[in-house]
């Protein structure tokens, strides 16, 4: 294809996606997306549980805490508009011993700080009103958390994408980027693409694409494996809408927990183990190349002395189902060994720094013609509209300093 684009991004997921519904919306700029895979969302978007998140959990002033308000509010907006199934039902999250209080008050004076209206504290018989076979002793009520299907926004964005005269190739994948004077010229595994702007959104290989692209993306892509379990049918009863625990201020992850799905059934997990492999889905599952690019990031082995204890848990919860139930049963007891079934997996392109630490905010990294999303984490799906807009004023901006 010899045309010249104005914009292309590298990455058919919601970041993507919601990136060049936001350049179109500003202008007609002739835009390309280019997807690896044979369709849309086929990774992190479309292998989580679906939660529009209230952003209870981000620090106030965090790039997460703000995104995921303007955010939020863009989603449901958005699905309102399009008719996209969604249910703003709330969320509690519940502490089941007097040693999670003190995070329990963290997080809410954070909620408040972020502007969380009507968030409600717990007693453990209020508990019972939101969620009636729950175990804790205290907890929180948040009513803008809610669920969807992310892979429904997505399709619509790209409808409306293509409507507004975008162009979407899958099983596209990048294999040569170069800058030549005034044009970037993008090769992939089935032709050849010129563009005055390149936009990096392609998650688990987020930082591959930075180096292809000439840039040093300073991290390094983890992948950590969330597996799920599925209420049965019969015992769907136990929830009713979406049940989390207060998680570690350590880690990034909100740990174990319920979520109704918004096409029906109740998943329960995920956990967070280590992935042999980028696109990991399955425990065999494993690449060479992945494994040996960990062997040899010191940040790797840094993180691994300093939370080796986490992950030995993970991976025993991850290989033994009776340990998984009884993580489940610490919210709700009832919940039984034959109760839930395996469902599948989904894999977080988590970010490491050299030093070993865990990125926990999102890295935007800006270089000559280009946008780099290098760490998008939780909450980049809720929070998509208002991230691709936030890259969209960027791009507008390069366009009149670096190319008008």
């Amino acid at each position: 294809m010899n045309h010249l684009f104005d914009i292309a991004i590298i990455g058919g997921g919601i970041i993507g996606t919601a990136t060049a519904l936001k350049l179109l919306e500003q202008k007609e700029y002739s835009i390309l997306i280019l997807e690896a895979e044979n369709e849309l969302a086929a990774h992190q978007t479309g292998n989580n549980s679906g939660v529009i998140h209230s952003g209870l959990y981000y620090k106030p002033g965090s790039l997460k805490a703000l995104n995921c308000a303007s955010g939020r509010e863009m989603m449901y907006q958005f699905c309102e508009q399009h008719n996209i199934k969604y249910d703003q039902c709330g969320k509690i999250v519940v502490a089941t011993s007097e040693s999670e209080i003190p995070a329990l008050n963290l997080l809410e004076e954070r909620g408040k700080a972020n502007g969380l209206i009507g968030i409600k504290r717990l007693s453990e018989h209020e508990l019972k009103d939101y969620e009636p076979q729950v175990n804790g002793m205290a907890g929180l009520f948040i009513p803008q958390t809610g669920i969807v299907d992310y892979r429904d926004v997505v399709n619509k964005y790209a409808e409306l994408i293509i409507n507004k005269g975008g162009i979407i190739r899958t099983n596209s994948k990048v294999s040569f980027v170069k800058t030549f004077n005034s044009k970037i010229v993008i090769l992939t595994n089935n032709d050849e693409f010129k563009t005055k702007m390149l936009v990096n959104c392609a998650g688990l290989q987020s930082d591959r694409v930075a180096k292809l692209c000439g840039v040093n993306p300073k991290l390094k892509i983890i992948p950590f494996r969330g597996e799920y379990y599925k209420l049965k049918k019969e015992k769907e009863y136990l929830v009713r809408n979406l049940i989390y625990p207060v998680p570690d201020p350590q880690y990034p992850f909100l740990g174990v927990h319920f979520t109704r799905m918004i096409k029906g059934g109740v998943e329960a997990g995920p956990n967070a183990v280590l992935a042999f492999r980028r696109e990991g889905y399955k425990k065999t599952d494993f690449s060479f190349r992945d494994m040996v690019e960990m062997k040899f990031y010191p940040g790797f082995w840094k993180m691994a002395m300093k939370h080796y204890k986490m992950g030995i848990g993970e991976f025993r919860r991850s290989f033994s189902k009776k340990l998984f139930v009884k993580s489940l049963q610490k919210l709700i007891p009832d919940v039984q060994y034959d109760d839930v079934y395996p469902e599948g997996a989904g894999v977080r392109a988590q970010a490491l720094e050299p030093d070993g630490k865990l990125v926990d905010d999102f890295r935007i990294v800006e270089a000559k013609r280009m946008i780099h999303v290098l760490n998008a984490p939780s909450p980049a799906a809720t929070a998509s509209l208002s991230i691709g807009e936030k890259i969209a004023s960027m791009i507008e901006k390069k366009f009149k300093d670096e190319i008008n």
